[in-house]
């Protein structure tokens, strides 16, 4: 059995999709270093400085746009390209999980 077919991308500037990627790292890092989440601290500590180097890029991604000419962030557009890249799940992991009943 197949798994579904993803919805296509959403049409991107070369710079839009650097700034979702690099977003995304950056979630992907937030995630691994989540004290609710974690199991080490030799993990979270990777995460962390891959941190400062993925929060770079993001600034950098968020920089070219600016100079671009691109003011505007298109919201509708950058969200359907997250839902299509696993988004809601990558930024899940960044939030508390709900408490456990016994």
């Amino acid at each position: 059995m197949q798994p579904p077919e993803l919805p296509p991308l959403p049409a991107l500037t070369r710079a839009e999709g650097e700034f979702i990627d690099c977003y995304l790292e950056v979630l992907d890092q937030l995630g691994r270093i989540n004290p609710a989440r974690g199991s080490d601290t030799y993990g979270a500590l990777r995460a962390a400085q891959a941190l400062a180097s993925r929060a770079g890029a993001l600034r950098d991604a968020l920089a070219l746009m600016h100079e671009r000419g691109e003011a505007q962030i298109h919201a509708a557009t950058l969200a359907r390209a997250l839902r299509v890249l696993d988004g809601e799940r990558r930024a899940g992991r960044v939030t508390v999980p709900p408490a456990q009943t016994s």
